[in-house]
């Protein structure tokens, strides 16, 4: 059996490193490579994801250990000024976590509040620079229960009474976690659940493999005159040991994902993390948007077809290489 070192992912402020105990230099299984080369060749604009994201040749672990790290980095490292990206979707995170900001006709819905330190930087003082009251958030949509996504939660809980929602396994990841920043358990989010706030509604579908229980939304989304329909992945990268129920899983969620929002009609994609959505390049760019520019965030169909069919074939290129 091969071995697979998932890529690791540095939460800056509280960072879980994935310590390898033995390693040695292997090249792809042939099975790996064809699903690393179906990867490449839908990516397009998405090419930069099949390196963070497929195995590639080199060192592999016998299995991982783990060490939680935690510390707050200075502000100057971290702070993002926010960005009305929609007219009803706001841009409230870090230079490399991301939260969104959606409004409706009867309050606010966030989606993944970035950290406890940041939180109220970023979401609350960045809602009272684009003009919105913080007040009115009713709703923090947590897409899964790692502390960069999840860390501010319990803040907004707290001071403007605001519903948690998670899936129940990652309440229960949560839980597990013991730390003072785990909200109270709230709204347990089942597959297919609509969330309608005012004239808005959401649609979540629970896509597992990030973590057990990591959602993925479905969010509509309005430019002027113009609609759209987002489609924001809920967790990317494989940052668990070599376990095949897992990879297996989220090759299965990338998938069907990939089905559900095409049904939707889904022509932007999001994510919670600004590299991996374009968000560097594309917040920038909507500063110097003329009137009648494209809009930088719809990419159309195609293209989020393609992004989450990466994330299929790089799911089953881990799996063929636990097992070749």
């Amino acid at each position: 059996m091969r071995k697979y070192i998932p890529s690791l992912l540095t939460a800056g402020a509280a960072i879980t490193l994935l310590l390898p105990y033995a390693a040695e230099a292997q090249e792809l299984s042939a099975a790996a490579r064809a699903h690393v080369d179906a990867a490449r060749e839908a990516a397009g604009e998405h090419s930069g994801m099949v390196d963070r994201l497929c195995p590639m040749p080199g060192p592999r672990a016998g299995g991982p250990t783990r060490r939680s790290v935690r510390a707050v980095p200075p502000r100057e490292e971290w702070h993002a000024e926010p960005v009305r990206v929609f007219d009803n979707l706001m841009y409230v995170g870090m230079t490399e976590f991301s939260s969104w900001a959606v409004t409706t006709s009867e309050g606010i819905i966030v989606i993944d509040p970035i950290f406890d330190y940041s939180v109220e930087d970023e979401v609350v003082e960045g809602l009272g620079k684009l003009g919105l009251d913080p007040a009115d958030i009713r709703y923090v949509l947590v897409s899964h229960g790692h502390y960069d996504h999840a860390g501010g939660a319990k803040h907004l809980q707290d001071r403007f009474g605001a519903r948690v929602l998670l899936s129940a396994a990652d309440w229960d990841l949560l839980e597990q976690n013991g730390a003072d920043w785990v909200p109270r358990r709230d709204i347990e989010v089942v597959d297919g659940q609509k969330l309608t706030l005012g004239d808005t509604t959401l649609e979540m579908y629970l896509t597992p493999g990030h973590t057990n229980g990591t959602i993925s939304t479905l969010i509509p989304v309005r430019d002027g005159s113009s609609s759209h329909v987002a489609a924001l992945w809920g967790g990317t990268l494989f940052n668990f040991g070599p376990d095949a129920a897992r990879f297996e899983a989220y090759a299965e969620s990338a998938e069907r994902f990939r089905t559900i929002a095409e049904r939707a009609g889904a022509d932007v994609l999001l994510s919670n993390h600004t590299d991996y959505d374009g968000s560097k390049e594309k917040l920038p760019a909507l500063a110097s948007r003329g009137i009648g520019d494209a809009h930088p965030y719809v990419v159309g169909p195609e293209s989020v077809r393609r992004y989450l069919t990466v994330a299929h074939e790089c799911g089953l290129a881990a799996l063929a290489e636990l097992d070749p």
